[in-house]
């Protein structure tokens, strides 16, 4: 991971100043630990004319992995390769922001009692980041450093130079130059905008983000025209902080546009007007099990099956209605698994609940004869995380040899993709997806499952049902005909 800031200058203010500024000699090569890895500072030249002080990051990803447990950007928990072969160690992300962070804390503070007077001005300057991931692509990477006065060249990386055809990565290169800001103002937007562009962070963001975003973006985020795009990206999307930073960046407009202090105005605020309560939006998730349970209650469902059952969501909610006598959930993670019987507290559940749930790993990919007999089955976000080519083996894993009375399906509506503000064109929801069908592609493939094993099929909305692209949730509960005596179709 690698990022260069080169500078120029006159005998008068020589380039070299840039080591003063940074607090780092350009006669030395220096290490710092982090809990990450090690991060070197380096000179590759340091002239009077000119002066490059590059930050290289080397990651240790068996350290990050042991440190997140397994959690964060890289992949799903159960991925075990993904944790150790990624980006991680290549491409500017949290981690280098951290990085520049840690090592040029006084320079980010604009503190530097060797030249302040260098420090309070403007320098010319150019700052390299060769890999930069940029969900949004060149086009968002613009729209989020040019405002801030950074003239902006960025060319994106095609996946495979040998095949032009495939296209282009999700990694740009990108420099940036300005004449018109310090270097504790360029620090800042690069502390900020690198996880932005990744849309990742590598820790868990905790209450104390709002602050450092508030602080990093003193002066230039609350008129930033995405400052919106902005704080939702840092914050990983966190609804309770991405309000409350929205909720202070407000007050310091108000404050500006006023000639006042921030204290002033929010004080003010809470004397004469007292803000009307907003309700938090329900999340889709709850929105998603809602209409799932309704499904199975209209279908008189008694024993369920949760396959894919995740962490055990679904389960817990299914356990609350005592219409449900049996609850079987299935999902082919361990780790999810143990967490769903920690979540749902099955060591410590009384004799006649405990008899009612029960959880196993299993995989959709193979008929399984524990799933036989039951009234209903429910595949909530699960098919998308397949390969388009292993559907067919889930289909009849579920529908020919299974065969439940109650079949209940949901998956994302991919034209609702663009409500999402956060989400660039042309990306999916989550990048474990495989795949997301429009409403079209879903009701053919439902119909055509249905047809097969001899089901008849109902479409329901998740969600606001928007009048020109839909619900953000699709929902198909398929029901078994009367007809039993139909012969079942063979495995595909």
């Amino acid at each position: 991971m690698f990022l260069t800031i080169t500078t120029t200058g006159t005998p008068e203010h020589p380039a070299t100043d840039l080591g003063f500024l940074l607090h780092k000699h350009p006669d030395k090569a220096q290490a710092f630990s982090t809990s990450f890895g090690t991060a070197h500072v380096l000179y590759p030249e340091a002239e009077e004319q000119r002066c490059t002080a590059a930050l290289l990051l080397e990651v240790d990803a068996v350290a990050l992995v042991r440190r997140g447990k397994g959690k964060g950007r890289g992949g799903a928990p159960d991925a075990a390769l993904a944790q150790y072969v990624n980006d991680r160690p290549y491409a500017a992300s949290s981690l280098l922001a951290v990085a520049l962070s840690n090592v040029f804390s006084s320079a980010m503070r604009g503190v530097c009692t060797a030249r302040p007077e260098r420090a309070a001005e403007p320098l010319p300057l150019r700052v390299e980041v060769p890999a930069l991931p940029a969900r949004g692509g060149p086009g968002l990477v613009r729209r989020l450093f040019e405002p801030l006065g950074w003239t902006v060249t960025v060319e994106a990386v095609p996946l495979d130079t040998e095949f032009p055809e495939w296209g282009d990565s999700r990694y740009v290169r990108l420099v940036l130059e300005s004449a018109a800001l310090t270097l504790a103002e360029a620090l800042r937007h690069l502390y900020v905008l690198l996880p932005v562009l990744d849309d990742a962070k590598h820790y868990w963001v905790s209450p104390d983000e709002v602050d450092k975003l508030l602080r990093a973006g003193e002066g230039w985020l609350p008129g930033h025209p995405e400052h919106k795009l902005i704080t939702s990206r840092y914050l990983s999307r966190r609804w309770s902080l991405t309000r409350e930073a929205m909720d202070r960046l407000e007050l310091i407009r108000l404050a500006e546009s006023d000639d006042s202090d921030v204290g002033e105005i929010d004080n003010a605020v809470a004397q004469e007007v007292a803000p009307e309560a907003e309700e938090k939006p329900t999340p889709l998730a709850v929105h998603r099990r809602e209409a799932i349970l309704t499904a199975l209650r209209d279908n008189g469902a008694a024993r369920v099956l949760d396959l894919g059952c995740g962490e055990g969501h679904l389960v817990r909610e299914l356990l609350k209605d005592p219409r449900f006598t049996e609850i079987v959930g299935v999902d082919v993670s361990v780790r999810a698994l143990t967490i769903a019987s920690r979540r749902l507290k099955l060591d410590r559940l009384g004799e006649r609940q405990a008899a009612r749930v029960s959880l196993f790993q299993g995989s959709l990919a193979y008929t399984d004869k524990r799933l036989g007999g039951y009234d209903a089955a429910v595949l909530s976000e699960v098919i998308e995380h397949l390969d388009l080519p292993r559907l067919p083996a889930l289909e009849y894993a579920v529908f020919g040899s299974a065969r439940p009375r109650t079949v209940v399906v949901t998956t994302p509506n991919v034209e609702y993709n663009v409500r999402w503000e956060t989400l660039p064109a042309g990306h999916v929801r989550h990048r474990d997806h495989r795949f997301e069908w429009t409403r079209e592609e879903f009701r053919t493939w439902a119909e055509t499952v249905a047809e097969r094993h001899g089901y008849t099929v109902e479409f329901r909305p998740v969600g606001p049902d928007d009048a020109e692209v839909g619900p953000p949730t699709q929902m198909a509960v398929f029901t078994q005909t009367a007809n039993e005596n139909q012969k079942e179709p063979k495995a595909a």
